[in-house]
């Protein structure tokens, strides 16, 4: 998963779409399942977290779409903040967004957590799988063919101390 570079220094460019400036990242307790979690989410991509942002001010109805955009060292990656990388949605991605999702993860606590997001397609396959509408084969199956965007979790305060806010783009909607 090639991350995008830009000028500001540390390395990599991350965006988080809100219907809020987030100046300062949290880690927020919410009673849905995520992909990897409770954490902070971010991406690489600007056009999903422009999306994500559009949605959140929709859910909410209030606030104004925006973009708050950090730069990250990703030479931190396993050297002090234990990451975990998932190239492609493949059977190790569907097991732990599976736990996630339902509450049962117990596994190793990382700082920051890579890989594929669930997008609406994707959502319903995983969704059957912890049903047991799709056996685990017939989800990987279904799974493998998905071109899916990235999500970087940031499930620590010790990993969220490491993003450098850089500015916000408001009415990106």
């Amino acid at each position: 998963m090639q991350a995008k570079v830009k000028e500001w220094g540390k390395g990599m460019i991350l965006y988080h779409g809100s219907n809020v400036m987030v100046e300062i990242p949290k880690i927020i307790n919410t009673n849905r399942g995520l992909d990897f979690g409770t954490g902070f989410y971010t991406t690489t991509d600007y056009e999903q977290a422009k999306q994500w942002a559009v949605l959140k001010a929709k859910r909410k109805n209030m606030g104004i779409p925006t973009v708050s955009v950090y730069d990250f060292d990703e030479s931190l990656f396993n050297s002090s903040l234990l990451c975990k990388i998932f190239e492609k949605a493949n059977a190790d991605w569907l097991e732990y967004v599976a736990a996630n999702r339902t509450g049962a993860y117990k596994g190793i606590q990382y700082d920051v957590l890579v890989g594929p997001v669930a997008n609406d397609r994707t959502i319903l396959v995983i969704n059957d799988y912890i049903s047991g509408a799709y056996s685990f084969e017939t989800a990987i199956m279904l799974l493998e063919s998905a071109k899916l965007k990235d999500q970087y979790a940031f499930l620590t305060f010790k990993a969220i101390k490491e993003l450098e806010f850089k500015e916000a783009k408001k009415n990106v909607g």
